[in-house]
């Protein structure tokens, strides 16, 4: 029997839908935390990097009571919209968006607060508002922080596994991701189906990070050349 690579697709259709929301919600929220002070601050980016550190079983149940069809937010999706992610491919990119999440915010706000304030503060002295300055100076130069965001979310969401078989379940064709076609195959004792998906995605992760170092180092080398000339 062939292998089956709907776990495959599903995947990275899963992983691609989840970075989206990540990179939409992640860059603003860190430009937001990088130049502003208010009180609560601390406790807010407390909250954005927890799924960091949480088990994926505890960040899949807080999913399932706010997702589920008696929860605050599944109420809402069902009573408005008659819809329901618990159990559905939305869920799993619900999943994967949320525990992806704090790599992207982390590693931007890092690359933000890098920046150098007199560049910004001369745009605005010459008449830029804060959103031309942010487009226009601070993301250009935090885009080596927001590629590597992007590439560790795009791989963390790829790997998701504990949050997304709570909110999403097994369900082969529609919900059951790489991980969980992983864990499953072990389990009735499929190791050849197992070591295979095991195999694509322990390659892929390899290469994903060997890039990413790689082009690091480059940007590194550009920018202290860059630094020298001048």
């Amino acid at each position: 029997m062939g292998l089956d690579f709907s776990p495959i697709i599903l995947s990275l259709k899963v992983a691609i839908a989840a970075v989206i929301i990540v990179v939409l919600s992640g860059i603003p929220l860190a430009g937001l935390m990088a130049r502003r002070d208010f009180p609560g601050k601390d406790a807010v980016e407390s909250l954005f990097t927890l799924p960091l550190v949480l088990p994926p079983s505890v960040v899949g149940f807080i999913l399932l009571w706010l997702f589920g069809k008696n929860g605050p937010l599944g109420q809402f999706l069902a009573q408005t919209f008659n819809v329901s992610v618990v159990f559905h491919i939305s869920g799993a990119v619900i999943a994967a968006a949320v525990v992806s999440f704090p790599l992207m915010y982390q590693s931007v706000k890092a690359a933000m607060e890098g920046v150098d304030p007199t560049l910004e503060n001369a745009a605005r002295t010459l008449g830029s508002g804060e959103i031309k300055v942010f487009f226009t100076i601070t993301l250009p130069l935090s885009w080596p922080g927001i590629v590597s965001g992007f590439i560790l979310s795009f791989a963390r969401s790829l790997g998701e596994f504990g949050a997304t078989l709570m909110v999403a379940g097994n369900i082969p064709g529609k919900t059951q991701t790489m991980p969980i076609a992983i864990y499953m195959a072990s389990e009735s004792g499929d190791d050849r189906t197992a070591m295979m998906l095991v195999l694509i995605m322990t390659v892929f992760s390899f290469l994903v990070v060997f890039w990413l170092n790689r082009w690091s180092k480059r940007q590194k080398k550009s920018t202290a050349q860059d630094i020298g000339r001048e």
